[in-house]
């Protein structure tokens, strides 16, 4: 199969679809791999690191995707990269369709097939490729949190842990899924007082069991949440529903309860951010307030951490693009019921049901 791998353009992606040590593989497997040049190099891979393992370098990004049959990204495509995408060809990537219909037009429209890091679901539920950018993104939500608490950034000017005399910072994690606990470990390593919620009581009894003393878990509703913001100085949102547009659980009028200055982070807003008032934001201008509340909602946070991004993006994905590329997509996912979870979009037609639901289309079949 050939296989591109093309630089990410969203603002401030420093990340790669594959590090060289994938590239070496899928060459050792008889598979040609193309790279646009530069692709790597934010994330501490030159193109002489690619061409040592046998890829061949490519000048501009239309010249990869015109010569791959399957792509390798990290983020999903933006609209200078729609015209760019053909009929039968495979994306394999984070697409995050449900909050965006723009792109699931676009790529309904280009015939490609769609095939999501996001969905692909083990038996067990769990989310394999999405888990270790989950890691990076919650323990890097309490460490942004941290800094725009900080009075020059706008914040409260509250230190996570306090000092002797002082009483730390209240920190409030939505969801107890990877996201929400990797945040709450991070801001108990940071000396905060932490409250985790969830849904799931067997989630916080397992919690309840490892966490360390300065973790206190509560089960999740409107009134318990109204209940803490006033208190709180730093909300992390790590809302989760696969595929599916994420649930509001902090509305417009909630934020008249807190202290001006506080923080939310909103490390769902890939699939539409679980604050009202959330709406996405780059690295380059990562917060903006409403009613005195700083939101940080930046859609890919572990761009920041590239280098370690890529290389944990790339231990999980790596199987499964050896798989498709060594048996093609329908082969693989016919036998892999977790690749078949991921896809998304064939041929035109949405096939992940969370998808379809989220924009009142129809849900086909393969």
């Amino acid at each position: 199969m050939i296989v591109g791998i093309p630089k990410e353009i969203k603002n401030n992606e420093n990340r790669v679809g594959m590090t060289p040590a994938g590239v070496n593989e899928l060459v050792k497997h008889g598979h040609t791999v193309y790279v646009q040049k530069g692709a790597g190099e934010n994330s501490g891979f030159p193109d002489s690191s690619y061409e040592r393992v046998g890829a061949k370098i490519l000048a501009t990004i239309e010249d990869v995707y015109a010569i791959s049959e399957m792509i390798v990204k990290v983020k999903e495509p933006i609209a200078p990269e729609y015209p760019l995408i053909r009929k039968g060809q495979l994306l394999f990537t984070y697409f995050h369709f449900a909050s965006d219909r723009r792109l699931t037009e676009a790529m309904m429209s280009s015939g490609a097939t769609c095939l999501s890091y996001e969905t692909v679901e083990l038996k067990d539920h769990s989310l394999p490729l999405l888990i270790p950018m989950s890691e990076v993104a919650g323990r890097m939500a309490t460490q942004e949190g941290a800094r725009f608490l900080e009075r020059p950034q706008g914040g409260k000017g509250k230190l996570m842990g306090g000092v002797p005399g002082v009483k730390p910072a209240k920190v409030l994690v939505i969801g107890a899924g990877v996201v929400g606990y990797s945040a709450a470990r991070i801001a108990a390593g940071m000396g905060a007082d932490v409250t985790i919620t969830d849904l799931s009581l067997s989630r916080l009894r397992h919690i309840d069991e490892i966490k360390p003393a300065n973790i206190k878990t509560l089960y999740s509703s409107e009134f318990n949440i109204r209940a803490e913001l006033p208190a709180t100085d730093l909300v992390v949102g790590a809302v989760l529903i696969p595929g599916a547009k994420a649930p509001h659980l902090i509305t417009r009028d909630m934020l008249s309860t807190m202290e001006k200055g506080s923080v939310l982070v909103d490390v769902a807003i890939d699939q539409g951010g679980c604050f009202e008032t959330s709406r996405p934001t780059t690295h380059s201008e990562p917060v903006y307030e409403v009613d005195g509340i700083i939101h940080y909602c930046v859609a890919n946070i572990p761009g920041a951490v590239s280098a370690t991004s890529t290389l944990a993006l790339t231990n999980a994905t790596l199987p499964y693009v050896v798989q498709l590329a060594n048996k093609g997509w329908q082969k693989a996912c016919s036998e892999d019921e977790a690749l078949y979870k991921g896809l998304n979009i064939v041929d035109g037609k949405i096939i992940y049901p969370a998808v379809a639901e989220a924009f009142g289309l129809p849900c086909e079949t393969i």
